[in-house]
């Protein structure tokens, strides 16, 4: 009988690791169904080879998993059977990582295997939310509005992610050619008149300190400049390191929130993230212990995924939400206000859904801000860079025609 390696989550969403023997991957997965576990992989223990198919194919967008949500969801509401429903999207799918994945889930579906276990093979491509969403739906029996509801969520973060990154696609862009054109002058262009400027030197003349400044900064690049690129490269590397760690992710976190403009705004992100994940899962009949897990895991800042972390020890003690949140400084007190009362009128969810979209809103109005800021502050640092390098070229020429 081979053994299997698995991963699971116990029902207080501990993760778990182990071995068991069995003669398929599907009795392993019925077995830790049986145990209360929430299977998350299931491998060969014995299996060595690694996969370079799987290693180098790419997750499928977000907004691409959601429409298979919302169009499953749909097939099911029109009274499709599940098998079918899974048969036609595999059919259909045009990403060949989502096609493979739709026709396990529907095989395993097809073996006796529960839905949200299905799902849950598949880490990769459902995270937790949509995995405990999915669960949540398919044992209260509103599976279609679950998948529905999860479907919205995923194409407004997928929004929102392409408004922010489009956004930022023409000051990057005006950095990198900025950088390029600054370098190419101060490589190739300077290197022309510095016979001239020796010249002038041997004369008994002084050059200005603009000219002098030039000269040791294109002497620096010739001499250190890959020195300094590298540098640059293996700092990125050990910052992204650090960033692996807890200590590290707290630290840029912190800095990162004290930043003028820059601060408020990814702050605001990360609060109506979590309103927006922790009320999409109360909705969708989550309990809010597991509910909260998971939306500390999706704030994307460390800080406010600690403080969420303790909100569950004292909810789970008898407090309400709003304490510990309030507690811990990171929550604006407009939004604290709003969820202190909906808990007592029992409203949580919808509240924390409609805290989020007015964040997002005036989200969306910083950025843009941000973005015309932005704009004219590169150009303006392009151009003062290239007038510096004209100004120090030419002033040693205009004292050398007035000595003449």
């Amino acid at each position: 009988m081979p053994d299997f390696k698995y991963k699971a989550r116990n029902k207080i969403g501990k993760e778990i690791q182990g071995r068991l023997s069995a003669n398929t991957k599907k009795d392993v997965l019925d077995l830790l169904s049986r145990q209360g576990m929430f299977p998350i992989s299931v491998e060969d223990a014995n299996k060595g080879d690694i996969d370079l198919g799987k290693l180098f194919k790419r997750r499928p967008p977000d907004s691409l998993i959601a429409a298979f949500l919302s169009q499953l969801a749909e097939l099911l509401e029109n009274g499709v059977p599940v098998l079918t429903a899974f048969q036609v999207l595999g059919k259909q799918a045009t990403n060949p990582v989502l096609k493979e994945v739709v026709n396990d889930i529907h095989d395993q579906i097809a073996d006796g295997q529960e839905i949200d276990v299905a799902f849950a093979s598949h880490p990769r491509i459902f995270n937790d939310l949509t995995i405990s969403i999915i669960r949540a739906g398919a044992e209260g029996a509103f599976l279609e509005d679950s998948l529905k509801r999860t479907a919205k969520f995923m194409e407004q973060q997928a929004e929102l992610k392409g408004k922010i990154t489009g956004a930022m696609i023409y000051p990057a862009m005006l950095c990198i050619v900025g950088t390029i054109v600054v370098t190419v002058l101060v490589v190739f262009f300077v290197p022309k008149f510095e016979p001239m400027f020796d010249q002038y030197v041997d004369g008994g003349h002084e050059l200005p300190f603009a000219t002098i400044s030039l000269l040791a900064f294109r002497d620096f690049l010739s001499k250190y400049g890959i020195y300094a690129l590298s540098g640059l490269i293996l700092g990125g590397f050990w910052l992204r390191f650090q960033m692996m760690t807890k200590w590290g992710r707290q630290f840029v976190d912190r800095w990162k929130l004290k930043i003028p403009i820059i601060g408020p705004i990814a702050l605001n992100s990360a609060v109506s993230r979590l309103c927006r994940v922790l009320g999409t899962l109360l909705q969708n009949g989550v309990p809010i212990l597991r509910a909260l897990e998971i939306s500390s895991h999706s704030t994307g800042n460390s800080l406010l995924a600690t403080a969420v972390e303790k909100a569950v020890e004292s909810v789970s003690a008898g407090e309400p939400l709003s304490k510990p949140l309030s507690d811990a400084n990171f929550m604006p007190p407009q939004v604290m206000a709003m969820i202190s009362i909906s808990e007592e009128s029992n409203t949580l969810e919808n509240v924390l859904i409609n805290v989020s979209e007015s964040i997002e809103r005036e989200l969306s109005k910083k950025i843009d801000l941000l973005v015309r800021l932005l704009e004219p502050i590169m150009l303006l640092i392009m151009a003062s860079a290239v007038f510096y390098i004209i100004i120090a070229l030419l002033l040693p020429i205009f004292k050398m025609t007035e000595a003449a």
